[in-house]
């Protein structure tokens, strides 16, 4: 099948592959961009994957003040400062703020988590589950839903994105690795809410 060269170029240009390489992976999955592009996040073939996790300490702190009521600060970290004053990064830490701002997550990874506050939260949602006396494999599964149901919404990276429902915020982040081909993660986080303490 013959796919557009406008793809192709975009697709090269997003993932770091080569012309042959581009065109090969959409002419597999019929021209859909967007499946290419997965497949490629899968197999781990974009540049920045193939990076791994080389160290991000360049980048910028991004602040954001809405109406005098509520203050974010977030450090969204890059491998250069070369990328740090790409302006597709410089939107990509101010998204963060405003997402941060909007979505009041409380912790930027599911690893950032406090082992006892998960455990605390799990122990609960067993109980109620327990409860309702079905099978044990069944409340395994409500137990499981329930916990990344929670913890989702308050997780940065897991949090769907403000701008983009289709999209998380992790996702939004593993865009911006490709367009740049850099190792990108959000170190920091602070939110103030106005008479509202944390």
């Amino acid at each position: 099948m013959a796919v557009s060269l406008d793809k192709v170029k975009k697709l090269k240009e997003m993932t770091g592959l080569g012309l042959t390489d581009a065109k090969k992976a959409l002419e597999d999955v019929k021209g859909d961009f967007d499946k290419a592009l997965q497949v490629l996040r899968e197999k781990g073939l974009t540049k920045a994957e193939k990076r791994g996790e080389r160290e991000a300490r360049e980048g910028i702190i991004e602040s954001y003040v809405h109406s005098g009521r509520i203050g974010v600060l977030v450090e969204v970290n890059c491998e250069t400062d070369f990328v740090a004053k790409n302006d597709i990064f410089k939107d990509l830490a101010h998204e963060i703020a405003l997402q941060v701002a909007s979505m009041a997550p409380e912790y930027i990874s599911k690893e950032s988590i406090p082992e006892k506050t998960y455990a605390d939260k799990k122990a609960e949602f067993e109980k109620a589950a327990a409860a309702t006396g079905k099978p044990k494999a069944a409340v395994e599964k409500i137990v499981e839903g329930q916990l990344n149901k929670y913890f989702g919404e308050l997780t940065l990276l897991e949090q769907v994105f403000w701008k983009d429902e289709t999209k998380k915020v992790s996702d939004v982040i593993d865009d911006a690795k490709m367009k740049l081909g850099e190792n990108i993660r959000i170190s920091q986080m602070a939110r103030m809410e106005l008479g509202v303490s944390r």
